[in-house]
């Protein structure tokens, strides 16, 4: 059995509620706006003007001409000295089916795509930049560039 309890409010579900309209948020601002201009005119503030909603007006100087470029006596290239990259070398490729990779155990050997002797591939961020040979510094592989691939062999080499 259900009692019912009675309410002197009515009970509303939300989804019947009628929506917000912009006549309702007016009647907001306008309200709010009152209330401010009362206090305001209390302070001996100006009132706000109604059509800013009560937002300030931000105030900027005038663009001049060439105001985008860099002052004078700074290099351009300042600008991204700082940013990281990732170069690596590679030594060849090449390709191998999944059984043959899960065969591979120590002391297996790999057959690559190039010779002995051939200049390894310098990458920038995966985009080859150089080739060079390797070379051995205080203990530490190294490589030495030996020929450096042009921007414009770079640029054909993206499409």
């Amino acid at each position: 059995m259900m009692s019912e309890e009675s309410t002197d409010t009515p009970q509303t579900d939300p989804a019947q509620a009628a929506p917000v309209g912009e006549d309702d948020w007016a009647e907001a601002f306008a309200e709010e706006q009152q209330q401010q201009a009362g206090s305001a005119s209390a302070e001996g503030a100006a009132p706000e003007t109604p059509s800013t909603g009560g937002a300030k007006r931000a105030a900027f100087g005038a663009l001049k001409p060439g105001s985008a470029e860099p002052p004078e006596g700074s290099d351009r290239l300042d600008l991204v000295m700082d940013i990281p990259v990732t170069l690596s070398v590679e030594l060849g490729r090449t390709k191998i089916q999944i059984k043959e990779l899960l065969q591979l155990a120590q002391g297996s050997v790999v057959d690559l795509d190039r010779l002995a002797g051939e200049p390894m591939d310098v990458l920038v961020n995966g985009f080859l930049i150089a080739r060079g040979e390797v070379v051995m510094v205080n203990d530490k592989f190294g490589i030495r560039l030996t020929d450096i691939v042009s921007p414009s062999e770079r640029a054909r080499r993206l499409t």
